[in-house]
């Protein structure tokens, strides 16, 4: 099963000049990729043409931004926690030494020195939470990261296995935002959270920044031709960035942006439904099995941003993230259950009955160029595992 809403609200030049979308002139320029070439292990991620998989569509081309080699973390959030914290520490080296701190001084030990022992704390379904214990890591410093209690024990042990300290939080995602703020306020933490909300605005901005190099990368390995864009949304960081770098640099002539969710938390698409004018919490239960994106609240940050730019809102149910998955397998990717999203967007407006407006709306064909991002590489291995081998056992 799969919803979609047409977006009225599309603007081809959106006015984002409010204070608070200002970080969107950092993703113009490009900001954050000074830092992230200046990290050990970086090397653009690959830009992978599936040929077999368009003609199984009847497409003329699927081209995945495939995230799973990010830094060895298994995921592109590492662009946007390094980014953030970098830009804490060279906030507090200013204010500390009326100097810069340069990317090249990012894990200079003199800064630690400097600056002492700091705690990095964050809120997070899996990914993100790592980034920010890797980053951590690389400082000689401390992180807390709140987790929903029913997280798979392969995410929390990736995240023990960088040093952190997992804390776990009964209830949802935004359970776990609420609980690591409040310690943070106590402890006098730094945190580092993804989403935007009221008293919280600038940070998750920075993170978006980061998340923009990997369409930055994009445009160095392509023409920026393609027809569709999809993108997956949990809070919408990596959905607001992408959709941001087509409009600053495509305007009017950017492709169709798609915003893709799953049904049990689909609050983008269920904002717009009640309006479009302010975000709202999603109806669901917030228990899809692409755990990543299992988030009540758009961030207000990115809601402005995917608000003006897109095209269509997707959300979709939890089989089509297994025959993403499986799909990527099929065709030599390796992708986990939130990474796979926008494949599943893509294999359910090819697919679903109901989806037929959505599929007229674009005119996708056998001429068009799809772009997807593989968030992820196999973050659950072992239901990863599992997935695949349901589909060699019944390859129907």
């Amino acid at each position: 099963m799969a919803r979609s809403i047409i977006n009225p609200r599309r603007l081809d030049q959106p006015d984002w000049s409010a204070p608070e979308l200002s970080y969107l002139q950092l993703i113009k320029a490009r900001a954050a990729w000074p830092l992230h070439r200046s990290l050990p292990g970086y090397e653009p991620t690959p830009l992978r043409s599936l040929p077999g998989l368009a003609a199984e569509l009847g497409l003329g081309a699927v081209l995945v931004k495939d995230e799973g080699p990010r830094f060895g973390i298994d995921a592109f959030k590492g662009l946007g926690a390094s980014f953030a914290m970098f830009t804490v520490m060279r906030q507090r080296w200013q204010e500390s030494t009326g100097q810069e701190l340069t990317p090249s001084m990012f894990r200079d030990p003199q800064v630690k020195a400097t600056l002492g022992d700091l705690v990095f704390c964050a809120a997070t379904d899996g990914n993100h939470g790592r980034a920010v214990a890797w980053t951590a890591r690389m400082l000689g410093q401390r992180a807390v990261i709140y987790m929903p209690d029913d997280t798979v024990p392969s995410r929390i042990a990736s995240i023990e296995g960088e040093g952190a300290e997992a804390r776990l939080i009964a209830g949802t995602f935004d359970h776990c935002v609420q609980a690591c703020a409040r310690d943070a306020e106590a402890n006098g933490w730094q945190v580092i959270a993804d989403t935007a909300y009221p008293g919280y605005m600038e940070i998750p901005g920075y993170i978006m920044t980061g998340y923009s190099t990997l369409f930055a990368e994009i445009a160095e390995q392509s023409d920026l031709a393609f027809d569709a864009v999809l993108l997956p949304a949990g809070v919408g960081g990596l959905a607001g960035a992408g959709s941001a770098f087509f409009v600053q640099e495509m305007g009017a002539d950017r492709p169709r942006m798609i915003c893709v969710e799953p049904e049990e938390s689909a609050c983008f698409l269920e904002s717009m439904a009640a309006g479009g004018n302010e975000p709202i919490a999603a109806a669901g239960n917030q228990q899809s099995l692409m755990a990543g994106l299992n988030c009540g609240l758009p961030s207000l940050l990115a809601w402005p941003v995917i608000r003006d730019a897109t095209d269509l809102f997707l959300a979709v149910a939890d089989t089509y993230a297994v025959k993403a998955m499986q799909a990527y397998h099929r065709h030599g990717v390796e992708s986990g259950e939130s990474g796979a999203a926008a494949l599943a967007g893509l294999l359910a407006l090819m697919d679903a009955p109901e989806l037929q407006d959505a599929r007229d709306h674009l005119g996708l064909g056998n001429e068009s160029r799809i772009l997807v991002v593989n968030t992820e590489a196999a973050t659950d291995p072992e239901n990863h595992r599992r997935v695949v081998a349901a589909a060699q056992e019944d390859p129907s």
